[in-house]
């Protein structure tokens, strides 16, 4: 299994000298087992450099599963310049925790009007639209379940297993006021590698940022505890937070979980 990284920054995409080391793309991330087959999570910014590797490295027919967490523009933004929708022999399945009419309905209404030049319905791949609920749902070699999370007009976090390893990405969402999402701590039992909403340091938090539907690293650090998480990797980075930040804020985690890590554009591991 390989995991890849693409976009980590969340509410909007930047692009400066501080933040280059952990990117400026926003939510985007693919995970696969075979050469024809991926699964991605998240359309940000990320994608769009994800779609030209695809494109540049395919030897034949690709299919592309894509979970979209929900549709805030930070994690949809990148979907109309993904290459691969222009390619014929592309098959692209699109996941969401909506009935299909509304998914169709958000993304097509991205590349309509005066928004874009070319209409979801005229990009030539195949395009395949399903509703995913809480069960198991078999996803390009791995088994795929959700689980709602905190977060303004919803959002899901995403369990992804192959038999072996377990990840789950719970990028959107907010934490109890007292305690943890004891739901999402079930969901979350024995991950190898549970992605984490990290946008804000605690003290951030604490003076105004609550019911914004975000989190931060020491909620993260008590859900992977609770859980019997085996890493951690905090993401959704702020975009008003620099590299130095990011790196003071994991070098604080890392006191309390020291397998703890934080997701950056081009963080790949194959496990």
């Amino acid at each position: 299994m390989e995991i890849e990284f693409w976009g980590a920054r969340g509410t909007a995409p930047v692009s400066s000298p501080e933040t280059v080391r952990y990117g400026g793309a926003t939510s985007c991330a693919s995970m696969r087992k075979t050469e024809d087959e991926i699964l991605i999570i998240d359309a940000g910014t990320g994608i769009r450099a994800l779609g030209l590797s695809l494109i540049r490295d395919r030897k034949g027919p690709i299919r592309v599963h894509l979970l979209l967490t929900h549709f805030h523009l930070d994690h949809i933004m990148g979907f109309p310049f993904f290459s691969p929708l222009l390619v014929r022999d592309v098959e692209l399945f699109i996941y969401a925790p909506v009935p299909v009419v509304e998914t169709k309905y958000y993304l097509g209404g991205l590349m309509s009007g005066r928004y874009f030049p070319i209409p979801l319905t005229k990009m030539p791949a195949a395009k395949v639209f399903k509703q995913i609920h809480g069960d198991p749902l078999p996803v390009a070699g791995f088994q795929v379940s959700a689980c709602p999370l905190r977060h303004p007009q919803g959002s899901v976090a995403y369990r992804i297993e192959d038999g072996l390893w377990k990840v789950v990405f719970a990028t959107d969402t907010e934490h109890p006021e007292y305690g943890i999402d004891r739901q999402l701590r079930d969901f979350c039992r024995e991950a190898d590698f549970l992605v984490y909403d990290a946008t804000y340091a605690p003290e951030e938090y604490a003076i105004g940022k609550k019911g914004w539907g975000h989190s931060h690293w020491r909620a993260g650090v008590a859900l992977a505890h609770e859980a019997g998480a085996k890493r951690l990797v905090l993401s959704h980075h702020n975009p008003d937070h620099s590299d130095a930040r990011i790196d003071a804020l994991l070098v604080a985690a890392k006191d309390s979980f020291p397998m703890v890590d934080a997701a950056r554009a081009g963080w790949k591991r194959t496990i």
